[in-house]
Formats: structure tokens, C-alpha cells, sequence
């Protein structure tokens, strides 16, 4: 069995690029070599698609107490675009580098992670272990698109394969965070994710009456987007806060001796200082504008315009911010969905949460362990469907300084190779005693 170090190289040496709307590279190579390492642990697998090189990977490892509900440990192979030369290694490298570091696209998001749960599984085989409960592993297709060829797909087609999965753990939660308590001592923060704001992107459509660039026209499309784009993207929305908002805020707060003021939270969020990013794009529902679409020659006003906005919404808030996005709008202009998944929250007070704290202090027995609400979404949301509640919790060790939030989708992503060797330690003590 390769070193975790080496089989994440591996992985990321494996072009898996998600162009979005349905151009991809293909997870089919990348599933083969999961399917092949699980094959070397003794583990049976599928390989399912709905495409043909569309992969996803799906396997039942069996726990010592078949009463319990199963837990699914879920991962995405395809990774987002890279251009090599704004790197400087090549995206594809997988580079294990002198400064302890390995190389590439989905050295973080999220490769390292199924590297992680391949390593435990192969450890498991060569000392003859299971874990206390079934295991069901899904390392899918398509999570950087739409799930359409992967984890949306699989829930909707093959959803016996999660029969009696009482819960998901899946990326972005359980990494070390470095924080300054109040007396000025360094701390180390590890966020779980237990809540996602949902996705409600929406396309603008203006309309108005076409006509010559250089003449007066008081009905130009154009003129109606943007002003209602200004409109909307400088629209102050209120602060919500949810129940892993206000988990995280007050046990962050109380663990770095940091006074937390709930009917002031933008004061509370400068107080917090370092611990502030992990929270701030949280505490309100966000539209911003990504794409605009008009015209086709400089001297012809255009009868229509179009726009698309990265809309994210809180847990309950939905209806409130379209409501409010309809009085922004203006006259002739239209909203349509261009993808829609609602926000979802698992459980704080239960013991998978508490069986990931001790998890992650049984290598850093001063960790800070805290709940958060992911500012994106994930594959959680799929199986959320189901009514399988998601936790974001892919434990690294990471050092001070290291912006690992920078990492995912941008240049020169990477990870430390003693992160690696941490979160798989992590890994085995949770998913062999949860």
C-alpha cells in the first residue's frame, strides 16, 4: 500500500477536469484506481454511470454491529479547471516536494480526503480490523458541475445503496485553524461543518425595445439590468443567524475568552479577529452578480439582457430573500432558477458530532472544536434527500500561516504531507469507534 503522501499524488496525476455544463475529462480513470486500491483491502466494488467515463465508485464495508445505522463516507473525484501557467508547478504534477508538501488540483478539494479514507481501509485490511458499524463509501463524479452524473444521480437511481445510513461525512470541516485567544496565546480552531447555506442561482432576463446605439431610448435592456443589478448586489441583508452560526459564535467566543454580543454581531465579528472568516459570510444570505450576457454590436441597443447572480441563502430564509429580490427588480425583468438546492443543518448535540471531537483531541488534545455553517454547498445536500443528515469533516493538521481556504479552486493548491499522516490518524480512530 502506498504511503497517503503517494496515493494522493497518484490521485491528482489522474486529469479528472469538470469543465461544467456536461465538458469534462472523466472520473473513469480515477475510479479504477479507487476501485483497484479497495480490490488490494479485499473490498468489492461498483462502478456506476450514467455516462459512459461519468464514474462514481460505491462499496460496503461491513461493521462488527449490523444493528447500527450506517455511516456514508462520500468524496468527489473530478476536480475544476487549472491553467498551468499561472502555476508554478503543473496542476497535474503531483509533486511531493523537499518542503513536505504534495502538488496539484485537488491536493485539498478533495483528493487528499479520498487518499485519507483509502489509506484507513488498507491499514484496516493489513491488520485485520473492521469498523463498529457499516461503512459505505461513495467516491463520486460531477460534484464540481451539478451532481447530475454523480452523487444527484445516484441518490435518485440507486438510492437503495444508502439504505440504513443514518449519516454523511464529506469534505470542508475538521482542519486546524489558527486562532488568538484573548490573553494572546495562539489556539487551534477545528470548524465541523454542520450546516450548508443553499444555492438559489438565478438568471435575469431584461427586455425592451431594440434600437440604434446612438439615438435616445428610455426602454434599453441594458440600462434595466444593471441598475437593478446595483440595486441588488448593494442590498444590505439582515443578519440571520442560524443554529450553527450561533453555536460557532458563542463556543468560539467562550473558548478564546472573547465576549460575544448576539444582538451586535457585526462588533462580535471584529472582536473575533482571526476566528471572523470562518463565520462572517454566514450570518447573512449573499447575491453576486457572476455573469453578464447583452448585445452583439457596440452600435445596436439590444431588446434583451441577461445576468446571473451566485445567490446563497440560510437555512429558512429562502422565500424572504426572493421576496426581497422581486421588489429590487424592477419593471420588466424576469428571474428564473438556474440551479436550486435548499440549505440544510445536521444535528450539533449528537454523537457523531461528539465522536469527531474526540476523534480529532486523540491527536491534538487541546483542540478547539466547534460547529460552522459552510458558506458553499457539497454533495451532503444529495443525500440530504434522503433524509441523511451531512457533517463537513475531512480532518487535516495544517500549519500557521498555510491559507488552506485559499487552496480549493485557486493556484498552486497543495497540502502538507503531515497533514495527510494527521487526518488518516484521525480518520481511523472515528470511522473504526463512531
Amino acid at each position: 500500500m502506498d504511503d497517503v503522501a503517494e496515493l494522493c499524488s497518484r490521485l491528482i496525476r489522474v486529469d479528472t477536469t469538470n469543465h461544467g455544463g456536461g465538458q469534462s475529462a472523466g472520473e473513469r480513470d480515477a475510479a479504477e484506481l479507487v476501485a483497484d486500491t479497495l480490490a488490494a483491502a479485499g473490498i468489492g466494488s461498483k462502478l456506476l454511470e450514467r455516462t459512459p467515463r461519468r464514474s462514481n465508485v460505491v462499496a460496503r464495508i461491513t461493521g462488527h454491529d449490523p444493528t447500527l445505522p450506517a455511516l456514508i463516507v462520500q468524496g468527489h473525484l473530478d476536480v475544476v479547471p487549472a491553467d498551468p501557467a499561472q502555476w508554478t508547478r503543473h496542476p497535474f504534477s503531483g509533486d511531493i516536494t523537499d518542503d513536505g508538501y504534495v502538488w496539484g488540483r485537488g491536493a485539498t478539494d478533495m483528493k487528499d480526503f479520498v487518499a485519507m479514507v483509502l489509506t484507513v481501509v488498507a491499514t484496516w485490511a493489513h491488520e485485520h480490523r473492521a469498523p463498529r458499524r457499516d461503512i459505505v463509501l461513495a467516491f463520486v463524479a460531477d460534484e464540481e458541475d451539478t451532481g447530475a452524473h454523480g452523487a444527484e444521480w445516484l441518490v435518485d437511481e440507486h438510492p437503495h445503496l444508502f439504505d440504513g445510513c443514518g449519516a454523511t461525512i464529506s469534505e470542508s470541516g475538521g482542519y486546524s485553524y489558527h486562532v488568538t485567544h484573548a490573553d494572546g496565546t495562539p489556539r487551534r480552531l477545528y470548524p465541523i461543518g454542520t450546516a450548508e447555506r443553499g444555492t438559489a442561482h438565478l438568471r435575469l432576463t431584461a427586455t425592451g425595445r431594440a434600437g440604434h446605439g446612438s439615438r435616445r431610448n428610455d426602454d434599453n435592456a441594458v440600462t434595466k439590468l444593471i441598475t437593478a443589478l446595483d440595486r441588488i448586489a448593494h442590498h444590505p441583508w439582515p443578519i440571520r443567524l442560524t443554529p450553527a452560526v450561533t453555536a460557532y459564535l458563542q463556543r468560539t467566543g467562550a473558548a478564546l475568552g472573547i465576549p460575544i454580543d448576539l444582538s451586535d454581531v457585526d462588533t462580535t465579528l471584529t472582536r473575533l479577529g482571526k476566528a471572523a472568516p470562518l463565520v462572517e459570510n454566514t450570518v447573512r444570505n449573499s447575491t453576486r452578480p457572476t455573469i453578464l450576457k447583452a448585445g452583439y454590436k457596440v452600435n445596436v441597443i439590444p431588446s434583451t439582457a441577461t445576468a446571473e447572480i451566485d445567490t446563497r441563502t440560510l437555512p429558512g430564509t429562502e422565500q424572504e430573500l426572493l421576496t426581497t429580490i422581486d421588489t429590487l427588480l424592477g419593471e420588466d425583468i424576469t428571474r428564473e432558477f438556474v440551479n436550486r438546492n435548499p440549505a440544510i443543518q445536521a444535528p450539533i448535540d449528537s454523537p457523531w458530532f461528539d465522536a469527531m471531537t474526540t476523534a480529532i483531541r486523540s491527536q491534538d488534545p487541546d483542540a478547539i472544536v466547534v460547529p460552522y455553517c459552510m458558506g458553499g454547498g457539497t454533495d451532503a445536500k444529495a443525500f440530504a434527500r434522503l433524509g441523511i443528515p451531512g457533517y463537513g469533516f475531512a480532518p487535516l493538521s495544517l500549519p500557521e500561516g498555510f491559507d488552506y481556504r485559499a487552496m480549493a479552486h485557486g493556484v498552486d493548491e497543495r497540502v502538507p504531507v503531515e497533514g495527510l499522516h494527521f487526518g488518516t490518524r484521525v480518520l481511523d480512530h472515528f470511522l473504526s469507534s463512531v
